[in-house]
């Protein structure tokens, strides 16, 4: 049974189809809210949808993946169909992605980002029980190193600048 009624996709701010509009959509607003783009690596995305009055958001994807975050060695399972409800630096309510914790998989209900910035990400289950990791194990590979070439780049501009100046 799906999640997303039509009441809710009535009342949706943005919806969206199609695979590469969805993957460009879903990135920007986990960038949006202050979450690591990376997080969410679904693949053949249908649908996606954003009420922006409660903050609700859905990703329906073709068929459920696992995804294992390489760099703190973790599987994560996504659903056919992900929910959350979304605000700045927070995922809360969420639905449709489980971790393997040894040989159990674990329902996952919210997501948070330190504010003020620490560079942790908070994964936290209905239980209540928590796993903090830092935020570069869920960003999207290249785009760590594009950013840090970006930042050199304008530090070195700005160098060139001051000089001219002089």
């Amino acid at each position: 049974m799906s999640l997303v009624t039509e009441e809710i996709k009535a009342s949706a701010s943005e919806i969206y189809h199609g695979d590469e509009m969805c993957q460009e959509k879903s990135k920007f607003l986990l960038e949006e809210i202050g979450m690591p783009r990376g997080l969410l690596p679904l693949k053949d995305i249908e649908e996606c949808g954003y009420v922006k009055d409660t903050g609700f958001v859905w990703l329906k994807q073709k068929k459920s993946i696992t995804h294992k975050f390489e760099k703190i060695g973790k599987l994560v399972s996504y659903a056919t169909e992900v929910t959350a409800v979304v605000e700045k630096n927070k995922i809360k309510r969420l639905t449709g992605v489980k971790t393997k914790e040894l040989l159990v998989w674990i329902t996952l209900s919210d997501i948070s980002v330190d504010d003020p910035p620490t560079g942790k990400i908070t994964f936290k289950t209905p239980a209540g029980l928590f796993r903090t990791f830092p935020v570069s194990a869920f960003e999207i590979e290249g785009e760590a190193v594009k950013e840090k070439n970006k930042e050199e780049k304008e530090v070195n501009a700005a160098a060139a600048v001051g000089v001219k100046e002089v």
